[in-house]
């Protein structure tokens, strides 16, 4: 059998085995998953006519105010999700299924790949609820092309993929599960401080370039205008650049945290 056969067998494995953990153990993704809803019922029918007077000159109304919402919960989602990713990977580190893994003749690489394949699966599928519940609640996106709903899901698709890897490398490095957790919270705390409530205009002068320059407000900018058709400018060429480093910085961050030699 060749390396690439060995390495896709062995990774499929991985994957089942992440998979079926995440069906017997579904409290903690019902739980990252739960937040973006919360939240977007929240913002939509407790805030949303004070938060939406931020929108445009005049302010907005209730349905304008849940299609600027929605892009912005998706990411949030995905941040929301990927945690779960840090905490799977600590716990096996610390349960002894990794230096089992070790002994074994599989492809080394494959333990990595079955946890960032199963978190963006998983990232797909909490997209595809919350955005159902999106719909339930008022969401539309009518004036979009399927080219701009496959551009939409690509690039869901591929932030999942970057923030993967980055939560795959802070459970390496984290000594528990909750360490990994506490470690991750950057990935849920970095949309709250992005466009995902309010644009960048409406925040203190001195935070805008902050906000405008993080990973999550150009991926939210860029998918609110392949679905809503707004001005999506420097921002789709940014979200791109920022997929990119993360994921090379997150690869080569596990790959070494990985093959480290255990203490």
């Amino acid at each position: 059998m060749s390396s690439l056969s060995l390495a896709v067998r062995d990774s499929s494995t991985m994957l089942r085995r992440n998979l079926l953990h995440a069906r017997r153990y579904p409290s903690l993704t019902l739980n990252l998953l739960l937040t973006p809803v919360m939240l977007l019922l929240l913002f939509v029918y407790i805030f949303g006519d004070v938060m939406s007077a931020g929108i445009g000159d005049g302010g907005a109304d209730r349905s304008e105010y849940i299609a600027y919402l929605v892009p912005g919960i998706l990411m949030m989602t995905i941040g929301g999700t990927t945690i779960g990713s840090a905490v799977s990977v600590a716990t096996d580190m610390n349960e002894g299924i990794i230096a089992r893994f070790r002994t074994m003749s599989i492809h080394r690489g494959s333990v990595l790949i079955g946890h960032v394949l199963g978190s963006v699966l998983q990232c797909v599928m909490s997209v595809v609820l919350v955005g159902a519940v999106a719909v339930a609640i008022g969401f539309r996106s009518t004036d979009a092309t399927v080219l701009e709903w496959i551009a939409a899901f690509g690039l869901l698709a591929l932030f999942a993929l970057a923030l993967t890897w980055i939560a795959v490398g802070m459970g390496l490095v984290s000594p528990n599960a909750e360490a990994a957790s506490n470690n991750a919270m950057p990935l849920i705390f970095l949309p709250l401080i992005s466009t995902t409530f309010v644009p960048v205009d409406a925040m203190p002068g001195w935070f805008q370039p902050i906000a405008e320059y993080q990973p999550f407000t150009p991926a939210i900018e860029t998918l609110r205008g392949l679905l809503l058709g707004t001005e999506i400018g420097h921002n789709g060429w940014l979200v791109i650049v920022w997929c990119l480093a993360l994921t090379v910085l997150g690869y080569f961050w596990s790959k070494a945290s990985f093959n480290r030699d255990p203490e």
